[in-house]
């Protein structure tokens, strides 16, 4: 497949369309198969487009962005694993138990972790119910 820019040489429209190959939009040119979608002349064009090309600099950038990436991924799922090892999973269940935890003074109790609506964790901020949000990734390394 390759994309060219067209120009509608009526309207001086530019679009994009996408071909099989350089052959085929040959083929609908000179069929009159090509038209402007805006005025419907059959005079249309292909113009000026830059490749995209991957330089030294860009490939080193891209590099170095996975490298961060891979990175804070890996600092994420050592949170993970501290929090599952340290605190008790509690599901969607979060924003009940940690008001069972604030309003029974049962602050010796293991901390929990789980899931709660925007809406839940504004509601236990207004309660004065310290909360916090983590990021939360999938390890498909295996």
């Amino acid at each position: 497949m390759i994309k060219y820019s067209l120009v509608c040489r009526e309207c001086d429209l530019t679009f994009e369309s996408w071909f099989a190959n350089s052959k085929e939009y040959e083929k609908l040119k000179r069929k009159k198969l090509l038209n402007c979608h805006n005025c419907n002349s059959y005079n249309v064009n292909k113009s000026l487009m830059a490749p995209s090309l991957i330089s030294k600099k860009n490939n080193d950038k891209i590099k170095n962005d996975y490298n961060k990436y891979k990175q804070i991924k890996k600092t994420i799922m050592e949170y993970q694993k501290f929090i599952k090892n340290n605190f008790r999973y509690v599901g969607k269940n979060f924003a009940y138990e940690a008001r069972t935890i604030h309003y029974n003074d049962k602050k010796k109790e293991k901390g929990i972790y789980g899931t709660a609506s925007k809406k839940d964790l504004r509601e236990l901020r207004e309660e004065g119910i310290d909360t916090q949000i983590i990021p939360w990734v999938k390890d498909n390394s295996n």
